[in-house]
């Protein structure tokens, strides 16, 4: 008898995108680049959630071995596409949610990301995950978690605080498309905010401390509601 699929694992199946503000490849790249630069070495990865691979790809460039899991098939078909098409000989897929990826893994890792997923997951199981990271992770290694929803800010842009024609207009605007958005989500026994958690950064360096890491916090520079949570030992 097979497990039953999780809310989350139902909305994204088929899904081919990996959510990204723009799917043009000159914004991917830039995205990539700011990444790399919080990664800051390392020479193996491990991509948690990696989507369609559209970062992993520009990951790969520095790393000399990665992984990149993810749970939907749809969505490691597509990177398997992209993998193939910019001949990444580096990378190697699996298929696993942030409960069996571990067990699937055969090294360790210099650097552990995950990027636009945390939010996907509860307080309880960001602390398994990075408990769970923590014994995959090299000497000297980090686990940098990037995009997570930034509770403070993340209402903002929801109601268009960021664009740049905000108005009382807008304001109304987004207010009732939010509220047509629970309504049909609720129809629908679909997520309301398809978007996920929004997580304390307050709490997930706790998270980060109780295993034994110091987390730092740093804005995204492409996401205005978004930060990243880079953690390192001592």
């Amino acid at each position: 008898m097979s497990k039953p699929k999780s809310v989350w694992e139902e909305f994204f199946t088929g899904k081919r995108s990996g959510g990204h503000r723009s799917s043009a490849e000159e914004f991917i790249s830039k995205e990539a680049r700011e990444k790399l630069f919080h990664l800051d070495g390392g020479k193996t990865l491990l991509d948690f959630g990696c989507g369609a691979g559209e970062l992993l790809v520009y990951y790969a460039l520095e790393y000399e071995r990665l992984v990149g899991a993810d749970f939907s098939e749809s969505m490691l078909d597509e990177a398997s596409k992209r993998i193939r098409a910019r001949k990444c000989e580096n990378i190697t897929l699996i298929l696993a949610d942030d409960k069996t990826v571990w067990e699937k893994l055969d090294f360790s890792f210099d650097r552990i990301t995950a990027a636009g997923v945390i939010q996907y997951l509860t307080y309880e199981e960001v602390d398994n995950f990075i408990s769970n990271a923590s014994e995959h992770l090299n000497k000297g290694g980090k686990i940098v978690l990037f995009d997570l929803l930034d509770p403070r800010l993340y209402p903002l842009w929801k109601i268009g605080y960021f664009s740049r024609n905000f108005g009382c207009r807008t304001l109304f605007c987004k207010i009732g498309f939010e509220a047509f958005t629970v309504v049909s989500a609720s129809l629908k026994n679909r997520p309301r905010d398809i978007l996920g958690y929004a997580h304390k950064p307050c709490t997930i360096e706790k998270i980060a401390n109780k295993h034994g890491f110091k987390m730092e916090y740093v804005q995204s520079m492409y996401y205005e509601y978004k930060y990243h949570a880079i953690m390192s030992r001592e």
